[in-house]
């Protein structure tokens, strides 16, 4: 088939490298314009785009894709599906008529829950156990089309943002490289989403990872987890920010078990939350509002990542410091 592509980060580049494998036809690439980045300011082109260039590829920019003169061309452009993977803008109706088999989108949950913008993370921050990729007819509504086809995959207790964010990358290449013959085929039912089951999820901000000691240690845990390697979850010393790349949870029955006898028990030490309840060679283990959060990982800011075990060479934490 005959495809424009539509999308712009990393995780889109998969599915076009694999769509160019697979041998069928990319007649354009649309991506969002350069953008600056960096203290800099220096223009970066999108993972997508510098994939299209190296595969010789046309590319189209436009900053907002609805106005006229951009459908206008895109309507120039004979294509019989458009492929969309976190493109970052909204199509009109008009551009969704466009080709013979109207326009499919990669997306990064088991619609219809997690719509939006940052489905991979908020499925570990929500404490998943399941999330995958569905591949959907697109309509005007945000994530609103009927499911042509999905596929799940497990999250581990010990999986990160990043790392799904890898595999689900993965998961959609493949997927929508299984789905286009059979678009073209006529083998696939579409099904209409289930309204009342729907889910949604809005961007990522790094206000997101301010880390609130009052929820509970696994919530807490998920949005480390969650929020790796961006936004990252973090909390403060003093004046200066924290972030917390790893940490596990202990529960409230281990504590006293878990700290030896040379360490304060839990009827020793300040119930706040938030409050550093032992210092240990390797990590320092704070309260929450249920069980306790033992930090291994953690990066001050203005220094590089480090292990708590380096990160307290140089720094004091002690019993009863409150976060």
């Amino acid at each position: 088939m005959k495809i424009v592509f539509m999308g712009t980060p990393d995780f889109a580049r998969s599915a076009l490298e694999k769509i160019i494998e697979a041998g069928h036809e990319v007649v354009l690439v649309v991506t969002q314009p350069d953008r600056p980045k960096g203290r800099s300011g220096q223009l970066q082109i999108s993972d997508v785009k510098d994939c299209a260039l190296k595969h010789n590829l046309p590319v189209f920019q436009p900053e907002k894709i609805k106005q006229a003169e951009h459908v206008a061309y895109l309507k120039s452009i004979p294509a019989d599906i458009y492929v969309v993977a976190a493109f970052g803008q909204i199509l009109s109706q008009e551009i969704l008529d466009i080709p013979k088999f109207g326009c499919v989108n990669i997306h990064a949950s088991l619609l219809p829950k997690y719509r939006g913008a940052a489905p991979i993370q908020q499925s570990i921050i929500d404490g998943e156990k399941e999330t995958g990729v569905t591949i959907m007819q697109m309509a005007a509504g945000m994530d609103t089309g009927d499911i042509l086809l999905q596929r799940s995959i497990p999250i581990s207790d010990e999986e990160t943002g990043g790392g799904l964010f890898d595999k689900l990358s993965v998961l959609g290449a493949e997927l929508i490289v299984e789905a286009l013959p059979k678009i073209e085929a006529g083998e696939l039912v579409a099904v209409p989403q289930d309204e009342a089951k729907a889910t949604k999820c809005g961007k990522l901000t790094k206000d997101m990872g301010r880390i609130d000691f009052s929820k509970d240690a696994v919530s807490i845990r998920n949005l480390i987890r969650g929020l790796n390697p961006w936004p990252s979850a973090f909390t403060h010393i003093g004046d200066k920010t924290l972030k917390i790349w790893d940490a596990k949870v202990i529960g409230k029955d281990k504590i006293e078990e878990y700290l030896g006898g040379n360490q304060p028990g839990t009827d020793d030490v300040s119930k706040d939350c938030g409050t550093v309840v032992a210092v240990l060679k390797e990590s320092f283990v704070v309260s929450t509002a249920k069980d306790y959060l033992e930090i291994t990982e953690v990066q001050l800011e203005g220094k590089k990542r480090m292990t708590v075990k380096d990160f307290l060479l140089g720094n004091k934490i002690s019993t009863g410091y409150r976060f």
